[in-house]
């Protein structure tokens, strides 16, 4: 039997922000959506299980760390990523082009190999190419698949980011070409450019022409304010094409996500809801507390009322502030599940507001407290 097309379709509308559906033919994704981030095939301290009854609709793994560790080739043998984590959720698989920039212990860009980078594990030579990449995430089986760009950690120097910008483009061309025909899976672009207006618009059109199932902006989140994030957005969500899905790569905090739903955004990842549950803050619809704080030793009250999906809240601060003051991998636990229940609760919300014409409110309400 045919595997069923990915398909993107919208919803509803209110100003820039939008509900919308992704359809794979592993389920269907509603957006704008949160991906909890699988780095090393698994959700640090949860299990998928719990993840799926977070409401999470699909999960992003990290293509570098995987042909580090344990390699393509491996994973191949269990059947792909979602046999190899026992995962049916659909899987979106980024290029290894942030995290060479990011981790390597030692890097070099060459235009017609790629990135040729040691490991941060062992030092072992890689040689990583538009259509390496390509070939990795195939071998992973994912449904969504990243181009390779590159990502230069100087965010501020134009000629620096106008060269990258070009490089990304010619790699993109090359990351289309390896990626050939898969009607039941997708190929995102990345637009690059900084924080530059022109470089941004010049990306995102000379993709269009290439032509993707979905457009991503790269290369934020990177040190950048979060005014400057949005000024990116805004100068660009008159012309992302209006029936592909847009996602904000390695974003971000709720007022993050919040803010860029606003300006069209449909796809989110961040390490923060699970990092931050391993370290001992939790997010709320209150705001953020850090547990470990001695003024909750005698705190006998929930983490958040208001967010119990899994009824974390018979769990009181107190016993949450001792378990992390006692290093228990239970308290670990605990919160990373309840923050990535926050996040999907968080989007709920932002859907069901869009879907009645209200975002606005919403957004001025919680833009500044979460």
């Amino acid at each position: 039997m045919a595997l069923k097309d990915f398909a993107f379709k919208i919803l509803k509308t209110d100003n820039f922000a939008r509900c919308g559906l992704i359809e794979t033919h592993r389920g269907n994704i509603q957006t704008p959506a949160f991906m909890p981030v699988g780095t090393q095939a698994t959700i640090k301290a949860c299990r998928i299980e719990d993840i799926k009854k977070t409401g999470s609709e699909i999960i992003l793994s990290n293509t570098y760390h995987l042909m580090v560790r344990p390699g393509v080739e491996r994973i191949q043998t269990a059947g792909g990523l979602h046999e190899f984590m026992n995962c049916d959720l659909p899987i979106l698989t980024d290029s290894g082009g942030f995290q060479v920039m990011s981790l390597s212990k030692l890097n070099k860009i060459d235009k017609e190999k790629g990135a040729i980078f040691n490991s941060h594990i062992d030092g072992k030579k890689f040689y990583l190419s538009p259509e390496e990449s390509i070939r990795i995430q195939l071998g992973l089986n994912s449904d969504i698949l990243m181009i390779m760009d590159e990502c230069p950690k100087n965010i501020s120097n134009y000629e620096v980011i106008r060269k990258s910008m070009e490089l990304s483009l010619y790699w993109a061309k090359r990351s289309k070409k390896a990626y050939g025909k898969n009607s039941h899976k997708a190929l995102f672009g990345i637009i690059q450019g900084g924080l530059f207006k022109d470089l941004r618009l010049k990306s995102l059109n000379e993709l269009i022409k290439i032509d993707f199932d979905g457009y991503a902006l790269g290369g934020l989140a990177v040190g950048e304010s979060q005014d400057e994030m949005f000024k990116v957005l805004d100068d660009i969500k008159s012309d992302l094409p209006l029936n592909k899905p847009h996602y904000l790569m390695g974003v971000g905090t709720p007022s993050d996500i919040l803010g860029a739903v606003k300006r069209g955004i449909d796809m989110f990842d961040c390490v923060l809801p699970t990092r931050s549950g391993r370290t001992g803050l939790a997010y709320t619809w209150h705001g953020r507390i850090n547990i470990k704080n001695n003024k909750y030793k005698t705190d006998n009250s929930p983490i958040d009322p208001e967010c119990d999906n899994f009824n974390l809240n018979k769990y009181s601060k107190n016993y949450l502030n001792h378990l992390f003051n006692t290093n228990e991998m239970l308290a670990s636990m605990l919160l990373t599940l309840h923050n990535v229940n926050f996040y999907q609760e968080l989007m709920t919300a932002i859907r069901k507001n869009i879907d009645n014409g209200t975002f606005d409110d919403f957004h001025d309400k919680y833009i500044n407290k979460l």
